[in-house]
C-alpha cells in the first residue's frame, strides 16, 4: 500500500512538473518558431551584371530566400537580406575588404534591382536580375 501511494504521489508530481514545462516551453516556442512563409521562399538564381566600374562583368549566384530573409548559398560572404511581402528585396554583402548593396523588387518567378560596391580597388555598380530556379 505504501508503494502504491507513493508511486502515485510520483505521477501526479510528474503531470505538474510536465504542466509547468509546458506552460514554460510554449510560449518561448513561440518566439523561437520558423519565421513564417514568404511566397518567394525557395531557390533562385541571381545575375549581377556591372555597369560601371571596375568590377568583373558578371557574376551568377545561387541564393536561398527563407522566410522572408536571402541567404548565399556560398561560402566566404556575410550576407544580410529581405524580401518584404510585396516583393521589395534589400540585400547587404560583405566580402573581405569588401561590400555592396543592392535593392530591387521580386515579382512571381522573376526579379530585379540596382546594386552597389566597394573595395579596396575601387567602385561598382550595375543592376541584378533573379529567376527562381
Amino acid at each position: 500500500m505504501i508503494n502504491n501511494f507513493a508511486m502515485l504521489r510520483r505521477v501526479r508530481l510528474g503531470r505538474v512538473w510536465l504542466a509547468l514545462l509546458i506552460a514554460t516551453c510554449i510560449p518561448a516556442g513561440l518566439s523561437l518558431a520558423a519565421p513564417a512563409q514568404s511566397r518567394f521562399d525557395g531557390a533562385w538564381s541571381v545575375l549581377i551584371v556591372t555597369d560601371a566600374g571596375d568590377c568583373d562583368r558578371a557574376y551568377r549566384y545561387g541564393v536561398q530566400i527563407a522566410g522572408g530573409r536571402v541567404f548565399y548559398e556560398g561560402g566566404g560572404t556575410e550576407t544580410q537580406g529581405r524580401v518584404s511581402n510585396n516583393g521589395q528585396v534589400t540585400v547587404s554583402i560583405r566580402q573581405g575588404d569588401g561590400n555592396a548593396t543592392g535593392s530591387g523588387r521580386l515579382s512571381g518567378n522573376s526579379g530585379g534591382g540596382q546594386w552597389r560596391g566597394a573595395s579596396a580597388t575601387g567602385r561598382c555598380s550595375g543592376h541584378w536580375q533573379a529567376q527562381r530556379r
